[in-house]
């Protein structure tokens, strides 16, 4: 059948594809991508307190996950937002924390649960991050149109046929075929993003579900390999190569695209990391010399949980009570590894070379 973008495309074909997925240059670039993933993971598990990490990366991963869906925030919103656990926060703001939400959840449901990944999880991702209560679409007419509004793709409707298809792609996750698994997630996430199972909010779950498929596979131990930023940077090509799959068959070209965004952001992410270290090591050896006195291995990892940091954050680690911890803060400051801003009635503490290299 001759694909029509203005139809729905229930005749998306089942996983595994009928083509050789392993060609030669994939496979040359598979190897080069996995070697980058595992120098990441390697380097992740340099930094002492890997939850420095976990929450600080994530948080940029939902904000560029986001944006990619026109959902706009700045880094200083953000940070503050998450400092305030959301409260007075606009709608666009909140709406990347509950993405931030949802991938904490995918990873407990993964690492913590030993669940797998099911139409199931994927829906209670969808629900954290759209605040719904819906789940696979049971409405028609969903159809996905250029910025002038030309129609490029009807995704499959009907709910029984969306859930077979997503069935489907979780035999084809789980199936021993001895296919690599960063090939296998380049055909996964083409799947999910044509079954299009939700009204809203595909695009930020399909993400999650590229990580959470990275842990259980074990090629990844924490969730700090994000691929929005490159999609964002990449954007024209990331989306011609789903196309081409759909209107061409041609995946060769999709995996390659996928391979290398992989390979790219684990080398990018691995130096991100390296700099995160140097900078706390620079920070502790400035803080025993010049504050020796207040020193302490949990506050200043405390400083790297995100770059926005505020007296109760000390208080509810058990660092210290409300002024000690407002005196030590007080005192990063004053030799310059904190900076203090005053909004309205709050104090909030930033950590701004950590917040520079987590951006740039």
């Amino acid at each position: 059948m001759t694909f029509d973008p203005q139809k729905p495309y229930n005749d998306l074909p089942l996983l595994p594809p009928a083509v050789e997925l392993e060609s030669r240059p994939v496979l040359k670039r598979a190897i080069a991508a996995n070697k980058a993933l595992a120098e990441l993971k390697g380097a992740g598990e340099l930094v002492p307190n890997q939850a420095v990490l976990i929450q600080s990366i994530g948080l940029q991963e939902a904000k560029l996950s986001s944006e990619i869906e026109n959902i706009v925030t700045t880094n200083d919103e953000l940070y503050r937002a998450f400092a305030n656990k959301g409260a007075k926060a606009d709608p666009h703001t909140k709406e990347v924390l509950r993405y931030n939400d949802a991938l904490w959840h995918g990873f407990d449901a993964i690492k913590n649960q030993n669940r797998p990944l099911t139409t199931n999880l994927f829906e209670e991702l969808f629900k954290q991050i759209k605040q719904s209560s819906a789940g696979v679409r049971k409405t028609p007419g969903t159809k996905l149109a250029t910025g002038a509004g030309k129609v490029i793709y009807s995704p499959p409707e009907g709910e029984v046929i969306l859930r077979d298809k997503l069935a489907n792609l979780e035999r084809f996750i789980y199936a021993e075929d001895g296919i690599d698994p960063l090939v296998k997630l380049a055909v996964v996430h083409y799947q999910f993003e044509a079954i299009h199972p939700f009204s809203d909010g595909n695009g930020r779950t399909g993400r999650i579900l590229n990580i959470l498929f990275l842990i259980e596979q074990g090629l990844l131990d924490i969730p700090i390999l994000y691929l929005s930023r490159y999609i964002i940077e990449n954007k024209n090509a990331y989306y011609s190569g789903l196309r081409v799959v759909t209107e061409k068959g041609d995946w060769e070209s999709w995996i390659l695209y996928m391979l290398k965004a992989i390979e790219q952001t684990a080398r990018e992410t691995r130096e991100k990391i390296l700099s995160i270290r140097d900078l706390m090591n620079a920070d502790i050896e400035k803080v025993k010399a010049e504050l020796p006195k207040i020193y302490s291995k949990d506050l200043l990892e405390q400083l790297y949980h995100q770059p926005y940091c505020k007296i109760r954050f000390l208080e509810e680690a058990g660092i210290a009570q409300r002024q000690t911890a407002s005196h030590y803060l007080k005192e990063l400051a004053r030799i310059g590894v904190l900076k203090v801003i005053k909004i309205g009635r709050e104090l909030y503490y930033i950590n701004g070379k950590f917040l520079d290299l987590l951006i740039k």
